[in-house]
């Protein structure tokens, strides 16, 4: 048996560079929990399809555990942390622009920074990729000091980590890290039948609104479609990539994803993709992309080229909730942002971000900051809490069957 050498730490410019295999054995070992945007297919499909790359601002340096076997073997992958040198901070989701402001305004060059995150997905999930195994806190703590060994060697402003899981949050708070959170809005699927299920765990009024919302969206003769797997074509993704453009332009001003990238998710996990369109008189007129996980349904973009009432509700949300509960998923996180989702069944939920910052003046200003901006959002998910559509107590929910 040939010697055992100790651990290695590289990096590499481009998920091409680690076999699929090695990857997705880090990073979806659990097929329940199957987290579509840490696969190897989507993080390939963002890199070859132009739309993640230096040129666009996102430099691959993503960080690779490789623990030595015997000599005469490949290299296994104990562990992989998706890491990109970016040179400004669109489309991220957690919001630094202010930092930014700051540290330029003091004489400092807040970029480049490194950061950890899926390009364009506000979607939570493991950014610290291992391997099961009883050496996985090893792995975990080397990954961890090798973050920021490539903090220091690329001279950047600070190292951030994105919409990681709390577990990870909390361990990487004990290392040093500053923590963030902040709230988005999932629907949280509670063993519903199907949806009248879950309308009935609303209030009247509310389960009244909703109702009313749905058949408004589908008036004028508008039909909804799943669209999945081997029943997607490029001639869908050409209709959807102009409702995406529409929507791209009003928001940012730029699409982040180009075309080629939809036609590589196409050809590579079409089965994880779920596109709902919707169509009137022959053609089609809005849609929404989701992603399928092992237990979470994904909403990650939509566009229109009709404005009809509450389409965007019909589409982005309750669809959502409909292939949920059909399929037994248990949440449904449809992106960043969106008081309006609350009144449609969607709960205020913590997000989780930790930060890495070298200067010690900079880094003593954004801890005060954090500490209070982490009291508000508590503050918030309390008070959004109270504003839910759901019946609150069993004497509530015995008077509203008595009434109906």
């Amino acid at each position: 048996m040939g010697d055992i050498a100790p651990p290695i730490l590289r990096t590499v410019s481009t998920v091409s560079e680690i076999p699929a295999a090695q990857w997705n054995a880090c990073a979806n070992p659990n097929p329940a929990h199957y987290n579509p945007f840490v696969d190897h297919a989507f993080l390939l499909a963002l890199e070859e399809s132009g739309s993640a790359t230096p040129e666009t601002g996102w430099a691959a340096q993503h960080l690779i555990l490789e623990n030595s076997l015997e000599s005469n073997q490949a290299n296994q992958i104990a562990g992989i942390v998706p890491l990109y040198l970016k040179s400004h901070s669109k489309g991220e989701y957690i919001f630094d622009h202010g930092w930014a402001e700051a540290w330029h305004r003091a004489g400092g060059q807040y970029y480049p920074k490194l950061l950890s995150a899926i390009p364009f997905t506000p979607s939570g999930g493991p950014r610290l990729l291992l391997r099961p195994g009883p050496e996985q806190e090893i792995a975990r703590a080397a990954l961890t000091e090798g973050m920021i060994a490539l903090t220091g060697k690329f001279n950047a402003s600070s190292l951030h980590i994105n919409f990681l899981p709390e577990d990870d949050w909390n361990a990487l708070g004990d290392c040093g890290f500053l923590k963030r959170t902040d709230q988005q809005f999932h629907w949280l699927n509670r063993d519903f039948e199907n949806f009248d299920g879950f309308l009935a765990s609303l209030t009247a009024r509310k389960r009244k609104n909703l109702k009313k919302e749905r058949i408004r969206a589908l008036e004028n003769g508008i039909e909804v479609e799943w669209l999945t797997g081997a029943d997607l074509t490029e001639a869908h993704w050409d209709t959807f990539y102009d409702f995406y453009l529409d929507t791209s332009n009003r928001k940012w001003g730029q699409a982040y994803l180009t075309r080629a990238f939809f036609s590589h998710i196409n050809e590579t996990m079409p089965d994880k993709t779920l596109l709902v369109m919707a169509r009137r008189d022959g053609r089609y007129i809005a849609g929404a992309l989701n992603f399928i996980g092992g237990d979470v349904l994904f909403g990650r973009n939509w566009g229109c080229i009709e404005d009809h009432p509450f389409l965007h509700f019909e589409l982005c949300y309750y669809q959502a909730i409909d292939f949920a509960i059909a399929h037994g998923l248990k949440r449904v996180e449809a992106g960043a942002q969106g008081t309006h989702k609350l009144a449609r069944g969607y709960e205020p939920c913590r997000t989780y971000s930790t930060h890495y910052i070298p200067h010690e003046g900079f880094r003593d200003a954004i801890e005060n900051f954090l500490e209070h901006e982490r009291r508000h959002v508590e503050q918030d998910i309390e008070t959004l809490k109270n504003y839910t559509p759901f019946k609150q107590n069993e004497n509530q929910i015995k008077k509203e069957s008595d009434d109906e």
